[in-house]
């Protein structure tokens, strides 16, 4: 069933406080009081009323809570793109000029709030040019994320390819406990099969081979990563989610 949208007004700084940290102090609670934005809120479900979210010469949809895939699809077979607090979508925004037959759709898995970023916010960004580095900023790790991403699916074993992404995603969404790393997300092994590029009944195999040898465990809506993160995994990335203070949230200890 398609997501039907709410639309209410909120102070998109207010909202996402990494945003305002942005902004000069001098200036921060004015900025705070004047960015406001049309606020989204979106149900769980396949996202389909595109159309009535576009925002022509603005930026974009501010994602400030909840989380969303993102799924390309060509001849049956699917990548994906996990999406949440922090990130800028555009979803009406043609895909590039692939000769291929793609096919793309959006999926909510946990309610979404999103700041219609338009015309009239883009004018506010004269005002307070550093939301536009740090809006900048966000891009430019959703693209590294994608990269990551592409690194992990190219691992042989599926199993290998689970423990690394469940840790490359603790890193932005993870919350540290004496006991391991939480990952408060709803992800079904269909979703993972997605995110790694194989099959469901594959995957199931490989987290119960995982769960067999003590790295992960599924409790109720989330996931309890033991141990410490593959060392293939801090290789290729050399800190969590953001590499620096510019980007979004990063793992914290409950």
């Amino acid at each position: 069933m398609s997501g039907s949208a709410t639309i209410q007004v909120c102070h998109v700084l207010r909202e996402d406080r990494d945003l305002a940290e942005a902004v000069d102090p001098a200036h921060r609670e004015q900025a705070i009081e004047e960015c406001t934005a049309r606020e989204l809120t979106i149900p769980t479900g396949r996202w389909s009323s595109l159309q009535a979210t576009r925002v022509p010469g603005g930026l974009g949809l501010l994602v400030l809570r909840g989380v969303m895939i993102r799924r390309v699809g060509i001849s049956g077979r699917h990548g994906a793109e996990l999406l949440g607090e922090c990130d800028v979508l555009r979803p009406w925004q043609p895909e590039n000029e692939s000769l291929l037959p793609l096919t793309t759709s959006w999926w909510v898995l946990e309610p979404a709030h999103l700041a219609v970023l338009d015309d009239q916010f883009a004018r506010l960004l004269a005002r307070y040019p550093e939301l536009a580095g740090r809006l900048f900023a966000r891009a430019v790790e959703r693209s590294r994320n994608l990269a990551i991403n592409m690194a992990i699916v190219h691992q042989a074993r599926v199993d290998v390819r689970l423990h690394m992404l469940l840790w490359h995603l603790a890193g932005r969404w993870g919350r540290v406990r004496s006991d391991g790393t939480v990952l408060p997300l709803r992800l079904t092994h269909t979703v993972l099969a997605d995110l790694v590029a194989a099959r469901r009944p594959t995957v199931t195999t490989a987290l119960s081979e995982l769960s067999r040898r003590g790295l992960v465990r599924s409790l109720d809506d989330r996931w309890v990563l033991y141990g410490e993160p593959p060392r293939a995994m801090l290789e290729m990335s050399s800190g969590p989610w953001r590499g620096d203070a510019t980007a979004g949230p990063t793992a914290r200890r409950a």
